[in-house]
């Protein structure tokens, strides 16, 4: 056991000495540089270890900058109401820099890291993935959410909410990379109705059997999972006509998947359940693009060439 507020403590410790020395071999090269500790610029409020970002104290930053200053920030971390340093959660450096970028009024916020930008799927696994020049927010985000681990998803969505470009870049080379905008203009509306393919193989699948059909069942499932921070993914619930009992399915992060059964087990007077099966062995893969809502044979064509593959669907 640890006091969540030291171990956060801890865990920035990395990113402030970074800092600190990144600032020196700038100095060392010629530039006019500092650094900037987390808490001295961004306002976080929530819980320790996944705090939210409120407001950038972009003043002290702004002052810097216009004198010419190149401002080295530690990213992933900053302070909370009470005054203790609260870290992000993971990637919280992604966040940390669209937050401060969205503050100081940026043009852009540049991305950069380990891939050279966002492919239609994971390259590793299918070498023809091609790299797309741009793509939307909304496209973004729900890659990211689905499994695509260029971005953290909450950095989307205070790019979205700010209206504050990105482009995602290699750290290794210098090739152009992936923007993320709005909306696509000319060249790039042409593409496929399709951005990106995502697969997450960290699900796992748990279904409660001969549950009471009725208002409140579901909640009472969901509830105590909330409580205990486990986020839910896939539901489907399925009704027979005229019964009175169903099944809830539904999937978890597959490292929560014994707490979860704890959580459900210790409620099961109240829910009310036959059984409680569960299967760690499950993906989930999913097509993500603008023009899918408006050509239903793209959903059509997935099922299609799973079926010629052999590959059953849950």
């Amino acid at each position: 056991l640890h006091d969540p507020k030291e171990y956060d403590v801890v865990v920035a410790s990395g990113e402030q000495v970074t800092a600190g020395l990144l600032a020196m071999t700038l100095q060392n090269m010629g530039l006019k540089a500092r650094s900037f500790m987390g808490w001295q610029l961004v306002k976080a409020s929530g819980v320790h270890g996944n705090a939210r970002v409120e407001a950038i104290e972009s003043a002290t930053l702004d002052e810097a900058l216009s004198g010419g200053t190149v401002a080295v920030i530690p990213g992933f971390q900053g302070i909370s109401d009470e005054g203790r340093l609260a870290t992000l959660g993971r990637g919280g450096s992604d966040t940390s820099a669209v937050a401060i970028a969205a503050g100081v009024k940026a043009d852009r916020c540049d991305i950069y890291t380990d891939v050279d930008g966002v492919y239609t799927t994971d390259p590793r696994i299918v070498p023809k993935a091609r790299k797309l020049d741009a793509i939307t927010f909304e496209e973004m985000l729900e890659l990211a959410g689905v499994g695509a681990k260029v971005l953290q998803p909450r950095s989307v969505g205070l790019a979205m909410r700010a209206n504050l470009p990105l482009r995602v870049l290699s750290a290794f080379e210098d090739v152009p990379g992936t923007r993320v905008v709005a909306q696509l203009v000319r060249d790039d509306m042409e593409r496929n109705a399709i951005a990106g393919i995502a697969a997450d193989r960290n699900e796992a699948r748990v279904m409660l059997t001969a549950i009471a059909d009725k208002p409140g069942t579901i909640a009472a499932v969901m509830t105590p999972l909330a409580e205990a921070g486990i986020p839910v993914d896939m539901i489907v619930h399925a009704a027979t006509t005229g019964a009175q009992w169903s099944d809830l399915t539904f999937t978890v992060p597959r490292a929560s998947l014994a707490q979860a059964q704890s959580v459900i087990e210790s409620r099961r007077g109240e829910i009310g359940y036959g059984e409680l099966l569960t299967d760690d062995s499950v993906a989930k893969v999913s097509i993500v693009g603008v023009g899918i809502r408006s050509n239903p044979g793209l959903s059509a064509k997935m099922f299609e060439v799973l079926a010629e593959q052999g590959i059953n669907l849950l």
